[in-house]
């Protein structure tokens, strides 16, 4: 186990040029070790991406070979997302295009659910435009020039609640449009889909909406729009019915303001693929049509699945064709995307990527898989050159019930159904009652922390059963330790434990069956021997999004130095079955 010192390793030299490795190191490939959907023959398998990148847009790059995805991200900071992929199967993490949200009062705290819905990523003009809705703020963009690199800050196009599911089209004659959905719990209205005209820069509402589509009868909870022109032809694509039960809808007319003519193009059928939801249609170099589209899987959140589209009578038809009319139905496995990257449709393993998941923190840079569950602020923590993360104790309140409220929780998505998370970790405690370990994050929780109780340290589990509600979280001490090592200064002293951690997830009976993944703890001294404690917890999702895992650091309220917990490493792998 590596040993936990402020040892210098790195030359200033090397220290600049690892900070701008890792930083760049997102077009990298990282293969997983709990899912790929590549099957190494020319095919795939669904989910392409199995996490909870819920609400998923993608459009084609400047170069025509790269495809970017965004996705929301409500309260969770970094935000927006950025995925980039050459063939819509294989997908890696390249950044995020929003690093905080305002305003500060509402989102340096876990403001769940609010914050980023339904974006949309588009390229125009040598642009990159992201579109959102925030249902209490009005509408944003940000743009870039490179999607890897930095984008703009948040400009607000449209102030005013309700708006949601955003997505912008630029027409032939420059001009540009806007449609957008209706969140009933602020607009108190739904399921109806309105168009405007933006500035040409698309900054700015230069007209009134106009309602083009209502579902409120047949196709009921019409949301997530997405706006394209083909052949002459507006196109909207959307979902109807509800998240987890609903259908796809396809729907055009030659006029942007409608009326509009709309047709059922995919729905679950006899598939295991509930809903299937709103997502992003793209048209190819190759002259192939694809759409990409979440699945609610509950617990796990909404990952992304990928459909051949086919053209029936002018219509598009998404997924498995049926035999008449134009209903589709999802695919689990399918012909991968045609290319002309080196890489063919019927290349070796050596073009797989996937989302990074494990994490050595050996580099002056956060992993771009974590995410915090509020604004960042630099006392949560900060990245070190020395090969660790130092997560500094979160003063609760004096009112704390459950861990709810902490903002600084450290996580990333759930990367398949069944998975194990092991991490490496010394906790530095100043005082009684700073704690530290690993957590699996929702609405409900249970978290391995070790906290310290005077001379040593108890090993508890910290559960909340319906924490979104207010119920009181549950402490069990599962073991006493004693310190690995401790301070020999009398200037605020701390003691240490060496410990690693661990959770392993496996999955239930799948979306709607009442039986969610369960997940399990266990703890090593030695990082060899591993002993399961603790009560099995069951999994469930969060506000919006599918249950997270990662970190927590906290500490009871009042006055002192934080506590903080250095982690040396996460590694994500295989469920091990004797």
């Amino acid at each position: 186990m590596k040993k936990q010192t402020l040892t210098l390793r790195l030359s200033t030299f090397g220290f600049l040029v690892s900070c701008l490795f890792h930083c760049s190191s997102a077009l990298g490939q990282y293969r997983s070790e709990v899912w790929s959907p590549d099957n190494g023959d020319g095919t795939y398998t669904n989910p392409v991406i199995n996490a909870d990148y819920s609400d998923p847009d993608v459009c084609v790059g400047a170069s025509g070979k790269d495809y970017y995805l965004t996705a929301s991200s409500f309260q969770c900071i970094p935000g927006l997302p950025i995925l980039h992929s050459r063939d819509l199967v294989n997908w890696t993490i390249i950044g995020y295009a929003l690093q905080r949200l305002e305003p500060a009062e509402v989102f340096d705290k876990p403001a769940h659910g609010k914050g980023v819905w339904a974006p949309s990523i588009r390229y125009h003009n040598g642009w990159y435009y992201i579109y959102w809705g925030d249902p209490d703020y009005g509408v944003f963009m940000v743009r870039t020039q490179n999607p890897a690199g930095r984008w703009e800050d948040p400009v607000c196009v449209i102030a005013g609640k309700g708006m949601i599911d955003t997505t912008p089209l630029w027409d032939d004659d420059g001009r540009c449009y806007l449609v957008n959905g209706w969140a009933g719990s602020r607009a108190e209205f739904k399921s109806v889909l309105s168009v405007r005209e933006l500035s040409a820069d698309g900054t700015r509402a230069i007209s009134q909406p106009v309602i083009v589509f209502d579902g409120n009868n047949e196709h009921h909870t019409a949301e997530g729009p997405k706006f394209y022109k083909r052949d002459g032809w507006y196109w909207i694509l959307c979902p109807a019915g509800g998240v987890k039960d609903g259908w796809q809808l396809a729907m055009r007319s030659r006029n942007v303001y409608g009326p509009y003519e709309a047709k059922v193009v995919m729905a679950q059928g006899s598939t295991t693929v509930n809903g299937p939801h709103q997502g992003g249609w793209v048209h190819t170099a190759q002259g192939e049509d694809w759409f990409l589209h979440f699945q609610d899987k509950y617990e796990y959140g909404r990952v992304v699945h990928l459909q051949p589209v086919t053209w029936r009578d002018g219509w598009p038809v998404i997924g498995r064709v049926p035999k008449k009319g134009y209903c589709g139905e999802p695919v689990l496995t399918w012909t991968k995307p045609k290319t002309n990257s080196q890489f063919s449709t019927l290349n070796s393993q050596s073009s797989v990527s996937n989302p990074v998941e494990s994490d050595e923190f050996n580099e002056p840079c956060l992993g771009l898989q974590w995410q915090w569950h509020a604004n960042y602020q630099q006392q949560f923590g900060q990245p070190t050159p020395y090969g660790f993360f130092r997560m500094y104790c979160h003063k609760l309140s004096e009112q704390f019930v459950s861990l709810w409220e902490a903002p600084n929780l450290l996580l990333q998505k759930t990367p398949a159904d069944a998975f194990t998370a092991t991490a490496h970790v010394t906790m530095s405690a100043k005082k009684d009652g700073d704690c530290g370990g690993i957590i699996m994050m929702g609405r409900d929780y249970s978290a391995l922390v070790v906290c310290r109780t005077g001379d040593g340290f108890e090993l508890q589990q910290r559960t909340c059963y319906g924490a979104d509600k207010g119920k009181k979280e549950v402490v069990t001490t599962l073991a006493t330790l004693k310190a690995t090592s401790r301070d020999k200064v009398d200037y605020d002293p701390a003691i240490y434990e060496d410990i690693c951690l661990r959770l392993t997830v496996t999955p239930g009976g799948g979306p709607g069956s009442g039986d969610p993944a369960k997940v399990n703890f266990a703890y090593s001294l030695d990082g060899k021997k591993f002993t399961a404690v603790g009560e099995q917890f069951r999994m469930r999702e969060g506000q919006w999004i599918g249950a997270k895992f990662g970190f927590v650091a906290v500490q009871p309220a009042g006055k002192g130095v934080r506590g903080w917990l250095d982690i040396d490493w996460m590694r994500v792998s295989e469920v091990k079955t004797k």
